[in-house]
């Protein structure tokens, strides 16, 4: 595997300089398109040759639905290798499962949100799901392609191809597919997952109109094993030889899966009613519009039910499945000026249909097949700069006695300079529990509820506070107050078999974090350490978190081959501290809390050399190399051990035509 990077780096180091020196000639035929952000600034020198046919790196612009604007950045950084991974985001607080595909565990909690409508079942098969946030839209010059490649764990691979072009000025669209196929180390733990995204945006020559949408198609399957036997974790424990091929362990069961689809048609749209823009006046009123519709399905699929690790079934053959019809519209008026910032004020529309197509009769009683509701609500925004003042917010609330929920958001930032700047937030959050909470029901007699009139709404408060800069640290600080915190817990275990049911905690829960990011440099070697510590006090232990997380990466970069080739090399380190892990219940598809085991306690080592050569960026990585001579005694959550070493390989590539 390295003599192969180690080919195709000097491959492409000689494309790179070859590419440097025709590079002159090259520019009397087309455009010059300047990609590297550690050689480009926003100075008006670099701004203003665009005019004269260079195409910036910060013309290829990424816009989120909030409207914030970022561009590619194809420079070779330490961030961008924590965000080299399945999920293709920073997973400092996520616990990886074996197989990549598989779920995560998580080590922390946010509680700040605006959603006030109840999430889906399965949220454990949610990490790589792509919500309405998720979706970015694009304005570009030149056609982009950005590739990315990794390797998995044993016949597969994991690919996302994304394409996006500018037919003209005022349209934009772009097409990706992200899919993943790995067979895994265990048995039973194949995972096969497919993410089709197409988005567009559109505007008039004058403005006036804007239109943006996106098309989601996705589908995340995954074999379930229900993980190892409880004799099997001692003997993977103490290293037993016979067992170092992990396909040799017989897991809980071999006859299951589960499946998570869903797709998504979302469109946003605006019409300037009046917009002056002059020396004298400045103001915008405008129509915005909403429409997403939403059809997700959940189902878990076990054949020869009768081997009872979840209990007594009703038949031999479990076909379970859930559905979930979402849709959603909006209408409303914006205003936007310079004195009073953006004020923005919508009433909406939702109907849900969530629930399964069978009944079923429990004590002698049918349980409740459907959640179906429609109802109105309202959400306003406002959004202004005054000064170093960034000021916004946002409050909404359901017209339902049924699907209760109404939130309350605040954001302050002040910049203080460009190396230093401090926020501050609070949000409010009253919303009902998950839909899988509130009624499921499945061929497995334990897996079988109606708490619709049972739970209240969820109630959580948080404040948070924190600095940002490079230069000094980046630090944050959370704290939340939940009420009715809701979540699924094991209830009793007998003869092997656990009793997991949903219940709402009815005291007051208190969670603190403090979060401090601070990278410090020496020349040509660098030091990055993030570390969060997490407190939690309640009258029960309902959620349960590690006190400490850290990240230490102690690196070297360097560039050679006439600065053709920019590397870095080093050793990131990953701990947290013990404690009471939740448990994975593939069934629902979601974590249980529980207070019998721990995990955590072990370090976790990964070797890296990653290379850029022009818009290439290529990774190599040894993966927990410390496995073999720091314990066995490594989990993900209570049954499922962590990774073995490995070596894995990759690269994102970047095409600007």
């Amino acid at each position: 595997m390295i003599r192969y990077f180690l080919l195709l780096v000097a491959m492409l180091s000689v494309i790179g300089v070859h590419s440097q020196v025709k590079t002159k000639q090259e520019q009397k035929k087309k455009p010059v398109i300047v990609t590297d952000t550690t050689t480009v600034n926003k100075s008006k020198s670099n701004i203003s040759s665009s005019l004269s046919g260079e195409a910036l790196i910060f013309d290829y612009k990424i816009i989120s639905r909030n409207n914030d604007t970022t561009f590619v950045d194809t420079t070779l950084t330490i961030k961008k290798e924590y965000r080299y991974n399945y999920l293709r985001k920073d997973n400092f607080n996520l616990m990886q499962f074996a197989n990549t595909g598989q779920t995560y565990n998580t080590l922390s909690f946010d509680n700040a949100s605006d959603n006030i409508v109840p999430k889906f079942a399965a949220q454990a098969r949610h990490f790589n799901y792509m919500d309405v946030d998720d979706i970015k839209y694009y304005h570009v010059p030149t056609p982009l392609t950005d590739l990315y490649f990794k390797t998995v764990f044993s016949q597969g691979q994991t690919l996302d191809a994304f394409f996006t072009v500018n037919t003209s000025r005022q349209f934009n669209f772009s097409i990706a597919y992200k899919g993943l196929r790995s067979l895994g180390n265990y048995q039973n733990a194949l995972t096969s997952t497919g993410n089709f995204r197409f988005t567009t945006n559109y505007q008039t020559r004058n403005g006036r109109y804007k239109m943006r949408g996106h098309i989601v198609m996705q589908d995340l399957l995954n074999q379930e094993n229900g993980g190892l036997t409880d004799e099997d974790i001692q003997r993977f424990i103490n290293d037993e030889e016979e067992i170092q091929d992990r396909s040799v362990f017989d897991p809980n069961f071999e006859n299951a899966e589960n499946n998570l689809e869903g797709k998504r048609f979302h469109l946003e749209q605006s019409y300037d009613i009046l917009s002056k823009k002059d020396s004298i006046k400045d103001y915008k009123l405008s129509l915005v519009n909403t429409v997403s519709f939403e059809d997700k399905f959940y189902e878990y699929n076990q054949s020869a039910a009768v081997n009872s690790f979840f209990g007594d079934s009703f038949t031999n053959t479990i076909e379970d499945r859930v559905t979930l019809e979402d849709f959603y519209s909006d209408l409303g008026l914006t205003f936007q000026n310079t004195v009073l910032g953006k004020i923005a004020f919508k009433i909406n529309y939702t109907n849900i249909n969530y629930g399964y197509n069978s009944l079923v009769s429990l004590n002698n009683q049918l349980i409740t097949n459907r959640i179906k509701e429609d109802f109105f609500g309202f959400n306003g925004s406002y959004k202004n700069q005054i000064g170093k003042f960034n000021v916004s917010g946002s409050v909404g609330a359901n017209l339902s006695d049924r699907i209760k929920g109404n939130f309350l958001d605040a954001n302050f930032s002040y910049e203080f300079s460009k190396n230093l700047s401090f926020f501050g937030k609070l949000n409010i959050n009253n919303s009902l529990p998950n839909y899988n909470h509130l009624l499921y029901q499945s061929g497995y007699a334990n897996y079988n509820w109606d708490n619709q009139n049972n739970f209240d709404t969820v109630k959580s408060q948080q404040l948070s506070f924190g600095i940002q800069s490079e230069k000094y640290l980046n630090a944050h600080v959370d704290i939340s107050n939940i009420d009715n915190y809701t979540f699924f817990n094991l209830e009793s275990q007998q003869d092997g078999v656990k009793i997991i049911k949903p219940i709402q905690y009815n005291s007051s829960i208190q969670y603190l974090r403090v979060k401090v990011q601070k990278e410090i440099r020496l020349g040509k070697f660098a030091l990055d350490n993030t570390i969060m510590y997490q407190n939690v006090t309640s009258d029960t232990d309902v959620l349960n978190v590690p006190s400490l997380i850290t990240r230490n990466t102690f690196y070297y970069t360097d560039e050679v081959f006439k600065k053709a080739l920019k590397f870095q090399t080093g050793v990131i380190f990953n701990y947290f501290s013990e404690y009471n892990a939740n448990g994975y219940d593939p069934l629902l598809a979601e974590f249980y809390t529980q207070n019998e085991i721990k995990i955590g306690g072990f370090p976790r080592l990964d070797f890296f050399i990653n290379a850029k050569v022009r818009q290439t960026r290529i990774y190599l990585k040894a993966e927990h190399f410390n496995s073999s001579f720091t314990g066995r005694d490594y989990f993900s959550a209570p049954n499922y051990p962590y990774r073995d070493f490995t070596v894995r390989f990759g690269l994102v590539w970047n095409f600007f035509l």
